[in-house]
């Protein structure tokens, strides 16, 4: 039977029609079943918290429950690749941080490509790192310490959780703009190398604020400076290293990420509601009381934002000579 053109054309377009209408569809009817969130790190990190809070929240907002896992391993790279395999359907989501933008470069034989392989959705909060030194050290400014550095290159100890970490690379990023040269002493992990910054045994550390700001309010370490481009709420007397240092900016900074390849409409709502949750009074405050500040974005500023963190990370990692662990 020949069909007349117009109810030809109607029908082939109403055809062409469906697999945006399913995909609709699929996002306002997502999620159907339960949603895993995978956490890289250990049990009571502050992507670990961040991931509980989001994951409640999504929960209460969504209907399904949003599951925790903690995949530990490799610097985060276990629990990214887990993500990286999965199904690109929602149904499995990362919280990504700066370690991600830092392995990219520092990891040499990863099994997958960060930023091709992983689909930004929002980001969550983002920390600040301050410049720290021991009370006997004697530069009370950002300038002084610069000075005091340039006077004894290589003999000021400046300690890290580790080499590749967010307090490394702050510290070596520190070092190429300011033309200084400190002697690295990495540790496994922040807790030991703060007890010998505070013990006298090391000079300087950069190290994100939570972890150091009772420290600095005992007058136990001296804050010269933090690490974001604006002063931080927690020590709001104390200036940024940008001031001393033209275009020096480094933070700690977590978000949400997916599969490549995950319908948009699914990435849309999930940014959504997660933005919802970013002006919650309740959520602000707790992630306040962490140290953070609220970093909302788009899934597109987001993964400008990634891509330029990875961009600068790795200039920094090349330039040290950085090898994992």
């Amino acid at each position: 039977m020949k069909l007349p053109r117009r109810k030809f054309l109607r029908l082939a377009a109403g055809a062409a029609a469906l697999p945006a209408m399913s995909r609709v569809a699929r996002a306002q009817a997502y999620p159907m079943r339960p949603v895993r969130i995978i956490v890289g790190v250990a049990a009571g990190s502050a992507s670990d918290i961040a991931a509980r809070l989001m994951g409640q929240w999504l929960s209460e907002r969504l209907g399904q429950p949003f599951v925790i896992e903690n995949r530990v391993g490799a610097g985060g790279n276990v629990g990214t690749e887990m993500v990286v395999r999965s199904a690109p359907d929602g149904y499995t989501l990362l919280m990504v941080n700066g370690a991600n933008a830092i392995s990219a470069t520092l990891y040499a034989n990863l099994n997958f490509n960060f930023i091709r392989d992983i689909a930004p959705v929002a980001s969550v909060m983002r920390t600040s790192v301050v410049m720290e030194v021991h009370p006997s050290v004697p530069a009370k400014t950002v300038p002084e310490f610069i000075a005091y550095a340039k006077a004894n290159p290589g003999k000021i100890a400046m300690v890290s959780a580790g080499n590749g970490t967010i307090q490394h690379v702050t510290g070596e990023l520190f070092k190429m703009m300011a033309g200084i040269d400190l002697l690295h002493v990495p540790y496994r992990g922040a807790p030991p190398a703060l007890t010998d910054l505070i013990g006298g045994r090391a000079q300087v550390m950069f190290d994100v604020l939570p972890s150091s700001i009772e420290y600095i309010r005992a007058n136990k370490l001296r804050a010269l400076a933090v690490t974001t481009a604006a002063r931080s709420e927690m020590l709001p007397e104390i200036p940024t290293v940008g001031e001393f240092v033209p275009g020096f900016e480094a933070s700690g900074w977590i978000g949400v990420g997916t599969p490549k390849n995950i319908p948009t409409e699914i990435v849309d709502k999930l940014n959504s509601e997660i933005n919802v949750a970013l002006v919650d009074p309740k959520i602000k405050a707790r992630i306040s009381d962490l140290g953070s500040a609220v970093f909302a974005s788009s899934p597109a500023e987001f993964t400008k934002f990634i891509a330029a963190e990875t961009e600068k990370w790795g200039k920094v990692i090349k330039f040290a000579g950085i090898k994992a662990e």
